[in-house]
């Protein structure tokens, strides 16, 4: 019985002018060149961190990173997930003592900072003129950005070891919107989404130009912003991370 309503439903939805909900899907590759610029202060059992800057303290040096990204859309209505791994090092002779989770390294050091970083969107498009001239479109954005991840630093020459872990699910709002600029060859589009709470804050915002030199390809070039400064499990995290960044879709 469960398997003739399911067949009834999906019966239904086809017959339903297809039209109407202009389905959408596909998967977007990048490759992310972003600069990295900012610190960490990690606290420990009423001790209080160092605030200790990423390149100058802990020799850190800019990575590009590849983000993939699967997307659904029906109508007015946009989902994506999308996923990034992040993983800088570094090391450095310290030229002043710096104090991490309770402990005061003073030599010279090795550090690092990785996270796994995943956005779950959902866009409402509120004014949609995709049917018009070369397209247009406004929605609004509801998202939520999970963080997880850990920051180490050791002495090279001692045993002196410490690792802080921090993980956040941070609710995002914003706005999408997209142009065309000619049509289904050459478009334009830009996603700006934040949050503020607590002394905390995050805004993450990208822009591009994409060409279809061919039906369901996509390829993109565009400019991306990540800005971070959230204080979890004892870590405070105050970055930004922004840079130019390449991309293909493949979808229908």
């Amino acid at each position: 019985m469960k398997r003739i309503s399911v067949i009834l439903l999906v019966l239904g939805l086809l017959c339903i002018p297809f039209s109407a909900y202009a389905l959408e899907a596909g998967v977007r590759g990048y490759y992310w060149f972003p600069e990295l610029d900012g610190d960490v202060t990690v606290d420990e059992g009423g001790v209080l961190g160092t605030k200790i800057d990423f390149e100058d303290d802990l020799g850190m040096d800019d990575e590009d990173y590849p983000i993939v990204e699967a997307f659904v859309g029906l109508g007015d209505h946009h989902f994506s997930v999308s996923a990034m791994h992040i993983d800088y090092s570094g090391s450095e002779t310290l030229s002043d003592p710096i104090t991490f989770k309770g402990e005061t390294f003073s030599a010279d050091v090795k550090s690092s900072l990785k996270y796994d970083m995943i956005d779950a969107e959902y866009q409402y498009d509120i004014i949609d003129l995709e049917n018009i001239l070369a397209g247009f479109s406004i929605g609004v954005i509801g998202k939520v950005k999970w963080i997880d991840g850990e920051v180490e630093i050791k002495e090279t020459a001692s045993a002196l070891s410490e690792k802080e872990t921090f993980a956040a699910p941070i609710p995002m709002v914003g706005v999408g919107v997209h142009v065309g600029l000619i049509a289904d060859i050459l478009e334009a589009r830009v996603k700006a989404t934040g949050i503020g709470y607590s002394g905390n804050a995050l805004y993450d915002v990208m822009g591009d130009i994409s060409f279809t030199p061919f039906p369901f390809v996509d390829i993109h070039g565009g400019y991306r912003i990540i800005h971070l400064d959230i204080d979890v499990d004892d870590v405070e995290l105050n970055y930004d991370m922004s840079g130019p960044y390449a991309a293909v879709t493949i979808g229908f």
